[in-house]
């Protein structure tokens, strides 16, 4: 008698199911590159509770999935899972790997793949490269680990046509503005992100932002946005999420919400305003959703974290002139005490990285008595040496509960040096959030973890035949145990890799195997174009 688990039709690119029955021309003389046999797979789909399945795999493509114990079939490789969770490969879509990516040594993108990622997002926060092509064909030639897809940034376009001078672009400008988002979009980048709470984004008006979405919006492109503000610096968190909205609603491009959070004491508990919001817009019709890292502790420059925008009008160099202005000394000092409140005190600070030494692993506040200064002039003389990464501590857990729940809501890291997201973000929701323990009740089931990791990060920015197991879909895929899956990173030991992922393939290649890396390097550049987009 036939299972009725072995075959799935290939053109259906459903979910997984039980119910087909196989062809006597799909049983016979089956050839494989690789099977995955005894493991519990997760599909990707929100509600999947898992079924023990096998999935065969030829030419970087899932060709079965199904019972293969009573059919008759070749492979080169077995990789058996007996006790482990087989889930789509999760991607992460909030990242700072670019330089990584274009060194050799480290474009294998390690930390990310023991997380079990393999694909990631780079040019977030406005930050994307101006020459999207170029910089796609350099990461392509570094043999890269994970696959990448690149956002368009629209701080590094403003800095390049217009510099970094706080004022609006001129007709001619906004063009060049134009033209350039157009060029990357044509070159295959899935949107355009903004950095709008840093210089040069923050010396934008909205209206610009609007003209450059427009650009992408033909596309399909997504709008993916560090907000203005995540907490009461200038317009605040609730005006910063109905700006970013109005940007998709006038421009018709989707809108994501880069790491969303609420920033500091004063705003705590808007999550829940804000909710409400985003689902406002999706009753109107628009396409919103967010990303987000579970860490109460967000990461950035010291500069970035407590000097005003004012302050930063013309660049770096204008910024540390300004500092050491002792006619300003009075406006920095009130502004910057108010940004450090904001921030949660000087206690809340701590340097995970920094060309100081001397101060790596200490608080604003152990730095200040170390150097006997306020808390404000120990901030400028770090800034003016080389400045700082902090992790701050300003977040609420019941917020970042609230936000976790939403199903528009993915997994992110937003990665960056001296912080632990970047090598321990997806097992840490797991780990903290998913995973029954007897400190916290889970945000949601393990199903839900892996479709907020795969699955909706895959449909949100259009990677065709990627996020889910199903026939013929790229067979990026991951295999952990659950008993061992955790981060082991942390705010002072932050480069410890991730462990539990015992396998791990990407388009088809082992990248992990018995959980050491194999050395291989199977990663691609994602265009848009890969995904069938219609051209303007």
């Amino acid at each position: 008698m036939v299972n009725p688990l072995r075959v799935f039709m290939l053109s259906s690119l459903i979910a997984i199911t039980t119910s087909c029955a196989p062809s006597n021309e799909h049983e016979k003389h089956q050839q494989f590159d690789t099977v995955i046999i005894n493991g519990t797979v997760f599909s990707g789909n929100p509600d999947d509770n898992g079924q023990t399945l096998d999935i065969g795999i030829k030419d970087e493509r899932i060709v079965f999935i199904g019972d293969l114990g009573n059919t008759s079939y070749k492979t080169e490789k077995t990789i058996d899972a007996s006790g482990h969770i087989v889930s789509p490969g999760f991607i992460d879509p909030h990242t700072h790997a670019l330089g990584d990516l274009q060194n050799t040594d480290t474009s294998i993108n390690v930390n990310y793949l023991t997380q079990g990622v393999t694909t990631v997002f780079v040019g977030n926060d406005g930050g994307g490269p101006v020459d999207t092509e170029a910089v796609m064909a350099d990461v392509k030639a570094k043999s890269p680990g994970t696959n990448v897809a690149f956002f368009i940034g629209h701080g590094k376009v403003r800095s390049h046509v217009v510099g970094d001078d706080a004022r609006a672009p001129s007709t001619d400008e906004l063009k060049r503005m134009r033209e350039l988002v157009h060029a990357s979009m044509e070159a295959g980048a899935v949107g355009l992100s903004s950095g709008l709470f840093y210089d040069p984004g923050s010396f934008s008006e909205t209206a610009e932002v609007i003209a450059l979405a427009e650009e992408i919006a033909p596309y399909g492109g997504v709008y993916d946005t560090h907000l203005r503000d995540e907490s009461a610096y200038n317009i605040g968190l609730i005006a910063s999420v109905e700006e970013a909205i109005e940007i998709g609603r006038q421009s018709g491009a989707k809108v994501h919400l880069a790491h969303i959070k609420a920033l500091g004491t004063v705003v705590w508990g808007q999550s829940a305003d804000i909710i409400k919001i985003v689902e406002a817009a999706h009753s109107e019709g628009l396409k919103v959703t967010a990303d987000q890292y579970p860490w109460r502790a967000s990461g950035t420059r010291i500069s970035n974290a407590l000097v005003p925008i004012w302050a930063k009008d013309g660049g770096n160099d204008a910024m540390i002139a300004r500092l050491a202005d002792p006619t300003l000394a009075d406006r920095l000092k009130q502004d910057m005490e108010e940004a450090l409140k904001i921030r949660g005190g000087p206690d809340a600070l701590l340097v995970v990285d920094s060309p100081l030494e001397d101060i790596k692993g200490k608080t604003l506040r152990e730095i200040a008595e170390e150097r006997k200064l306020t808390f404000v002039d120990a901030a400028k003389e770090i800034i003016i040496a080389g400045n700082a990464r902090v992790a701050s501590f300003n977040m609420n857990d019941d917020d970042i509960r609230a936000f976790m729940a939403q199903p528009w809501v993915m997994t992110s890291s937003d990665g960056t040096n001296g912080h632990p997201r970047k090598y321990a973000s997806f097992p840490r929701k797991y780990t903290q959030y998913i995973k029954d323990n007897q400190n916290h009740a889970p945000v949601m089931d393990l199903g839900r973890f892996i479709h907020q990791s795969s699955g909706l990060t895959a449909e949100t920015f259009s990677l065709c035949d990627r996020g889910y197991i199903r026939e013929g879909y790229i067979a990026d895929i991951t295999i952990f145990d659950p008993d061992r899956y955790a981060d082991k990173a942390d705010f002072y030991n932050a480069t410890l890799l991730s462990e539990g992922v015992t396998d791990l393939l990407v388009n088809g290649v082992q990248m992990i195997e018995a959980g050491r890396l194999t050395g291989n390097r199977s990663g691609q550049v994602l265009k848009r174009d890969n995904c069938n987009f219609k051209k303007p």
